[in-house]
């Protein structure tokens, strides 16, 4: 067998690298037949299927190739588990700060968040006005914005209608008494009289109060007062002493302010998830850690083209006066189903735009990357349709190192392809160099380093950004320390330090 070539491939490949903590099992060409020796004789092992190259959870009974061009790798017998995925020491393991979880059932908390306004409750506005003609004598309320009580006095009107109208009834009213013994025609005419005269008071909205009032004395009252209807807030006055009002004219606005509601935007990708009746949560920048609770009571079916949001209405209590009109909200609708789904955290999956990836957790320092195909979207947590199975690990912290391997897996396998073709050494996966630590962002996770030049890419001595793979690899080491470190390139000009040490 020709064996010597790719042990001295591999040794190349792992020392240009810079990853101490890596072993790859490589399967040996598909061409070249496995044997073992057993009691001085040879005898081949059992073909089981081919692998994705790239450690995917996809397996062939026949040759094949990926996307990406690459032999499927033969698999067999004995090799199934031990031969797959990557392996790292428990060392690298603990420097890293690799953590697994296990991927599990949960009700998943989602939510949706949406900006919001608080609006005044529509069916709770009230409209005084008259509907008859005449003058205004008195105003009692004079602001916009100013509170009133129901039953309060609003103005005073003065109307030679509203006059008339009064002395007929009273005279009407009078007549029936007199009348009362005669009996006959002249009865039932003057009895007719005065109904159609409280009619005509009463469609004029004069209180059954006055009414009494009027055909006890029989003296009919120059000006009527008007009352609010409804406790609230006065939104608009447009009467004024002194002025003439025609019948139908707005002299008040009145808004019940008890009962508010909030007009929440909600983006088109969200909507799905609304329903009438849902519980919401909503903050107010005016009352930092207070809560308001309402519920959803209408989706309007229209859609705003300019910001691509549905607005939902939301109903909910204002007993204290504190959410006052065009206030801003932050609105929260809890979305999460009824029934436990799995989940793994949001943290282990490695999206990379076209394809999700997850790093299941073999067992000890073996890792295996899977392709996942994800559901809905929690706080912390994201729902799994394929590809992980309930209580498999699933690495949250340091999952970066899966990209690194790939790299590095890739680079081997094209060196594989041909049979018998001399090794060429493959492309640096990390890189090592010496610098200055100039800055550290802990909350971004990145730190500003000045390093020499780096041989392994022909770089000159420059200063730049780097990404950590993980917080603890700068603790204790300041800005303005010699340094020595090492990274590995993770995206298109995105560098990943995977060990710092002061120099």
């Amino acid at each position: 067998m020709r064996t010597g070539p790719t042990v001295i491939v591999v040794a190349i490949a792992l020392a240009a690298g810079g990853f101490a903590g890596y072993r790859l099992a490589l399967p040996k060409p598909e061409a070249v037949a496995q044997s073992v020796a057993v009691d001085g004789q040879k005898t081949a092992k059992k073909l089981l299927y081919y692998r994705n190259p790239m450690g995917l959870p996809d397996t062939s009974p026949v040759p094949k190739k990926d996307p990406m061009g690459m032999d499927y790798l033969p698999v067999y017998e004995g090799e199934d588990e031990a031969g797959s995925g990557l392996k790292i020491s428990a060392e690298k393991i603990q420097k890293m700060g690799v953590k697994a979880e296990a991927a599990k059932l949960r009700l998943l908390d989602r939510s949706v968040r949406a900006s919001g306004r608080v609006e005044i409750d529509e069916s709770r506005t009230f409209t005084v006005t008259a509907k008859f003609e005449g003058y205004i004598e008195r105003l009692y309320v004079n602001t916009s914005g100013q509170p009133v009580a129901r039953g309060q006095p609003l103005f005073e009107v003065y109307s030679p209608e509203l006059v008339s109208a009064q002395r007929e009834y009273a005279l009407a009213a009078q007549g029936v008494g007199k009348l009362g013994e005669a009996g006959g025609e002249a009865q039932g005419a003057m009895r007719q009289l005065a109904e159609s005269s409280l009619q005509r008071l009463k469609n004029w909205d004069i209180s059954d109060e006055q009414v009494k009032a009027l055909a006890r004395s029989g003296e009919a009252k120059r000006t009527l007062t008007f009352r609010s209807p409804v406790a609230g807030v006065v939104t608009e006055k447009k009467a004024v002493q002194g002025m003439r009002f025609m019948p139908g004219e707005t002299l008040f606005q009145i808004a019940d302010t008890a009962a508010v509601w909030v007009l929440a935007d909600v983006f088109e990708q969200d909507i799905a998830a609304v329903n009438v009746g849902q519980k919401v949560m909503i903050k107010i920048n005016a009352y930092p850690g207070e809560v308001f609770e309402g519920r959803i009571a209408y989706v309007y079916p229209t859609l705003k083209a300019e910001t691509r949001t549905v607005p939902v209405r939301i109903e909910l209590a204002n007993p204290k006066g504190k959410l006052k009109p065009a206030m801003f909200a932050d609105v929260d609708i809890p979305a999460g189903g009824a029934a436990p789904v799995l989940t793994v955290p949001a943290s282990a999956v490695i999206d990379g735009g076209s394809r999700q990836t997850v790093v299941v957790q073999l067992g000890e320092g073996r890792f295996e990357p899977r392709q996942v195909k994800l559901g809905q979207r929690g706080g912390e947590f994201v729902q799994v349709l394929d590809g992980v199975r309930d209580g498999e690990m699933v690495v949250s912290s340091a999952n970066f190192l899966i990209d690194a391997e790939s790299n590095l897996r890739a680079a081997l396998e094209g060196m594989q392809k041909s049979e018998g073709a001399s090794p060429a050494k493959p492309s640096a996966v990390g890189h090592k160099a010496v610098g200055v630590l100039n800055a550290l962002d802990a909350a971004a996770g990145t730190v500003t380093i000045s390093h020499e030049p780096v041989a392994s890419l022909k770089w000159p001595a420059m200063k730049m950004d780097f990404v950590l793979a993980n917080p603890s690899l700068v603790a204790g080491v300041k800005p303005g320390a010699a340094i020595e470190f090492e990274f590995v390139e993770r995206g298109q000009g995105e560098w990943v330090v995977t060990s710092l040490v002061r120099k």
